[in-house]
């Protein structure tokens, strides 16, 4: 399986040239790949380079987002489980690790494993034997190719205590860093081209073409979210178009208006687990006790994700934890103890942020 637009996906500008000669000298290794870069910049399409362009592309290729599932979750996920393992467990399942033998596993979000599941790939990465859920010993092993992706900064995360060490040695055999967009302003042409091409093949959308003044915005634009956040600009765009020609007036607000000096650029990001469980303590009204405690006793969740959950409740309560603590659905009594539980986990979040 070969991933059809790679090329143009990854670019063809200065700053990109030598991730491109780099990927097609990787992808002739079967060494381990560390990918980073921002939220959008196209981590994945560049995992899919790497694995089209290797001796491994008749191969399964397996993608696992590891910021989308619980810990328990992408353990059975990545290693598979035995019948009668957890509640709902009816069948033997094989684990994404598995499913890859022979080929590549590409592990998104790396940087949202647990301490506990980072230990349990470490060892896979060592040993190459499976362990399914509930089984008593190592059963299966497997040859797979490792990729994994983050848009976190590892080297912080470990000197934070949050990320192995060691597991970073073994997944930083070659690291590649993609660029943002707004570092290669030149691929953003190219890439209108080869979405708006796309989108009219598989969307059954009539063919547009774009004025220079539309894309002139578009190349003025800083782009945040990078190149994801370009192909939804561009699926919008020809939404909206009434005529064949996309104008400026089809261009979205967010991208006509021209960012302010000194403005930071708002990062997309993934839904993270700290939004799922933010969610679920302020729209369906559960308690933060009974949705992030247990998780993260049972280090089902990290430290990060308690701290992200805390500090968007501190944002919307512009920082007076009293507040937070109705928020997230306590008694009055729970107040020192929710602040007892935070500093003895060390989950507040830093004090400077909300002065």
């Amino acid at each position: 399986m070969r991933f059809d637009g790679a090329a143009q996906l990854i670019g063809a500008s200065a700053p990109i040239e030598d991730l491109r000669q780099e990927i097609d000298r990787v992808a002739r290794t079967d060494a381990k790949v560390l990918i980073t870069g921002e939220s959008g910049a196209g981590k994945e399409v560049v995992a899919r380079q790497v694995y089209a362009l290797s001796t491994r592309s008749s191969r399964p290729f397996v993608a696992v987002n590891c910021a989308g599932l619980p810990e328990t979750l992408l353990e059975s996920e990545l290693f598979g489980h035995v019948r009668g393992s957890f509640t709902g467990a009816y069948r033997d399942k094989p684990g994404k690790l598995e499913v890859a033998d022979e080929g590549t596993i590409f592990m998104d979000e790396i940087g949202e494993m647990t301490l506990r599941m980072q230990g349990l790939l470490l060892r896979f990465l060592e040993t190459g034997e499976i362990q399914k859920v509930g089984a008593d010993r190592t059963g299966t092993r497997v040859d797979v190719r490792t990729i994994a992706a983050t848009n976190r900064n590892l080297r912080d995360m470990i000197a934070q205590g949050q990320f192995r060490e060691d597991l970073f040695y073994r997944l930083n055999v070659i690291h590649l860093i993609v660029p943002g967009l707004r570092e290669r302003k030149e691929d953003i042409p190219g890439l209108v081209d080869h979405f708006m091409n796309r989108m009219s093949r598989t969307g059954g959308r009539p063919a547009r073409t774009i004025s220079p003044a539309a894309m002139q915005l578009l190349n003025e634009y800083h782009w945040p979210g990078n190149v994801r956040e370009l192909q939804n600009v561009i699926e919008r765009m020809i939404v909206r178009a009434r005529g064949d020609v996309i104008t400026p007036e089809d261009v979205p607000h967010e991208v006509r208006v021209t960012q302010r000096p000194g403005t930071a650029p708002f990062r997309e990001r993934r839904r993270t687990i700290a939004d799922e469980l933010y969610e679920r303590i302020t729209t369906q009204r559960q308690s933060f006790w009974t949705t992030v405690y247990p998780l993260f006793m049972q280090r089902e969740i990290t430290r990060s994700a308690v701290r992200d959950v805390v500090r968007r409740g501190l944002v919307d309560a512009r920082g007076n934890y009293k507040i937070v603590a109705r928020k997230f659905n306590m008694e009055s009594e729970d107040y020192k103890r929710f602040l007892n539980f935070l500093r003895k986990h060390h989950c507040q979040p830093s004090f400077k942020e909300f002065r």
